[in-house]
């Protein structure tokens, strides 16, 4: 979790110097997923979400270091929104006269900033669950039936007398596994908002 512990605020002075590219790539590692699920959220194809992310974090980046990011005319997600949902715009107007060439409607229709907000909030949300699993099967120290039993029960939903038969366990044993892990999810899930929250 280290690359993600910084706060916005640390990666944004870190940005300032080009040389830091592990400040970049906490960056990136933050914000990259986010913004891809926003993409394919406004109708793009995988690649061309993954085209679009890369281009608004270059030119976020590029703007970032020139100076054009005034923390007193909004939010930074609202800034990189904005970027994302021009480039979408500009990739769906390519396509859109595409279709116009074959007689098709060539209209390019994107939410507004308080959808694209709630997109913004959702693929976060999204990405914190992530990361959050990801630090629970890397640092949690649980046994790995117990993580096993919350994967079965929470996350397939099997019934909880299958999974203690299959893992060899009681169905108390289950409930509790549940309890444990959970536990320990909301707290890394927790300490991950305040960290992605801060300033954004």
């Amino acid at each position: 979790m280290a690359q993600l512990t910084k706060t916005s605020t640390s990666l944004l002075i870190g940005l300032h110097d080009p040389a830091d590219e592990r400040t970049w790539r906490a960056f990136d590692t933050r914000f990259r997923p986010i913004l891809l699920v926003v993409a394919r959220k406004l109708g793009l194809d995988h690649q061309d979400a993954a085209d679009a992310t890369q281009e608004t974090l270059l030119k976020f980046l590029s703007e970032y270091r020139a100076g054009r990011y005034e923390r007193s005319r909004g939010r930074l997600r609202s800034w990189i929104l904005g970027i994302l949902k021009y480039r979408v715009a500009d990739l769906k107007r390519a396509k859109g006269r595409r279709r116009e060439a074959r007689g098709e409607s060539a209209i390019v229709n994107l939410p507004e900033d308080r959808e694209l907000d709630a997109l913004w909030h959702s693929a976060r949300r999204a990405a914190i669950l992530r990361q959050a699993r990801k630090e629970l099967l890397e640092h949690s120290h649980l046994a790995e039936k117990t993580l096993l039993a919350f994967d079965a029960y929470v996350l397939r939903g099997q019934p909880a007398e299958q999974v203690a038969q299959e893992l060899d366990m009681s169905v108390n044993s289950v409930y509790v596994a549940k309890n444990r892990v959970a536990e320990k999810l909301r707290d890394i899930v927790t300490d991950l908002e305040q960290v992605y929250d801060e300033d954004l």
